[in-house]
């Protein structure tokens, strides 16, 4: 959220230096030479939805190249040779799209049928991914050689435009290039952020949270990571995607191998919201689901140290480096084969049952709606304190 947020921000900023009186805008206040006057007031000024950037967002997709060139770029040193750079790039790239990754379903379930969100998971993202990162590379890497500048944010690379080209044409061109940054970003970020955190803080304390109060949470929250820090640098930002990314990957084997493997597509609607100590399907221990816990300890554990040498610590064997290259995939890898290896021996209730039904793949969805799950199970006398929290589970929710 704070990355998306600070972003937002700055393409809101380019929007107004394309006017002329920006030149002679104050820098009024600084935090650490790195937050402006003026981006702190579009930081806050972050609305908490927008409906219509939403669907122009979806309508339009832009990309933004300049002219290709020839001018050579520095060298950069390679540790670990040519193999392992790629895969600390490939792993960075996962890194940004890992929390669209983990929060897809959040987005995906209000489709229309299952395969309605393929295409655009399997090639339109993919594609327009690509194409918009080569074409800000190659139009970054001519400016650059050109200038004699170091640039790698497209709002300096705005800037260094305006301040080269100050005429009306150019900031008119820059005012439609932020403009249509400023959508772009504000699309992102209730797509990638607001929706998936609101959803998830309403399960938390559903009575008193729910999904706009979420949304405002996570604005308020996105300041303590300083985003205006982690994107005062190439280096730093792509180390965070990195790091971000290993956390984000355990998670989202599990819920794969849960889903695919153990449960085989079955979920159970009525017992999803019920907080007693009565629900057979997903109470597990006491609310934790342990062996989820562990196969997630483990697959961020092998390339931790990596991401802490990243971080300038120090002792940490080129092993453990190189491995923190491997971070998305591995974390990925080692969560998808643990969980499940851990319920083969030490089975959740949940896949208990669906174990003893002989439950076939997404069997459950198949059943005819009645109000009840296809499979039930005789369970114990609620007490009090199940009737009071159940009845506070749906007051939250109606």
């Amino acid at each position: 959220m704070g990355l998306p947020k600070f972003s937002l921000s700055q393409a809101k900023a380019s929007v107004s230096h394309a006017f002329s009186s920006w030149e002679n805008f104050k820098q009024a206040m600084q935090v650490r030479d790195t937050l402006d006057a003026d981006q702190y007031y579009y930081v806050n000024a972050d609305p908490a939805w927008m409906n219509e950037a939403w669907g122009f967002k979806t309508y339009c997709m832009f990309f933004f190249g300049l002219s290709f060139g020839n001018w050579p770029l520095g060298a950069v040193k390679v540790s670990g040779g040519m193999g392992w750079f790629i895969m600390h790039a490939i792993n960075s790239g996962m890194g940004n799209s890992a929390t669209l990754i983990t929060n897809q379903p959040d987005i995906a379930r209000w489709s229309s049928n299952r395969n309605a969100a393929l295409l655009a998971a399997v090639l339109v993202k993919p594609v327009s991914v690509t194409l918009a990162a080569s074409l800000g590379i190659l139009g970054t890497a001519a400016i650059n050689g050109k200038w004699g500048l170091t640039l790698w944010n497209p709002w300096d690379l705005l800037d260094a435009i305006q301040d080269h080209h100050n005429g009306s044409g150019a900031r008119f061109a820059i005012f439609l290039a932020a403009l249509l940054w400023t959508i772009g970003f504000l699309g992102t970020n209730i797509a990638a952020n607001m929706i998936p955190f609101g959803s998830d803080v309403a399960m938390l304390w559903p009575r008193y949270i729910d999904m706009k109060r979420g949304f405002f949470i996570v604005a308020f929250l996105s300041y303590g990571i300083v985003p205006w820090k982690i994107l005062s640098s190439a280096a730093v930002f792509t180390t965070f995607l990195s790091g971000y990314g290993l956390f984000m990957a355990s998670v989202v084997g599990i819920m794969l191998a849960e889903y695919y493997w153990m449960s085989r597509g079955n979920v159970f609607p009525s017992h999803l919201f019920d907080p007693r100590k009565t629900n057979i399907h997903y109470r597990y221990h006491k609310g934790w689901n342990l062996q989820a816990l562990i196969a997630y300890i483990v697959g961020i554990a092998l390339p931790f140290p990596g991401f802490v040498a990243s971080l300038g610590a120090k002792g940490v064997s080129s092993a453990g480096q190189r491995l923190f290259y491997l971070g998305w995939l591995l974390s990925f890898t080692v969560s998808l084969v643990l969980y499940p290896l851990i319920c083969k021996f030490w089975p959740t209730q949940n896949q208990k049952i669906i174990r003893e039904r002989g439950l076939t793949w997404e069997e459950n969805a198949k059943a005819p709606l009645t109000g009840q799950d296809t499979v039930t199970v005789e369970e114990v006398d609620p007490t009090m304190e199940d009737i009071k929290a159940l009845e506070d589970s749906k007051e939250a929710m109606v």
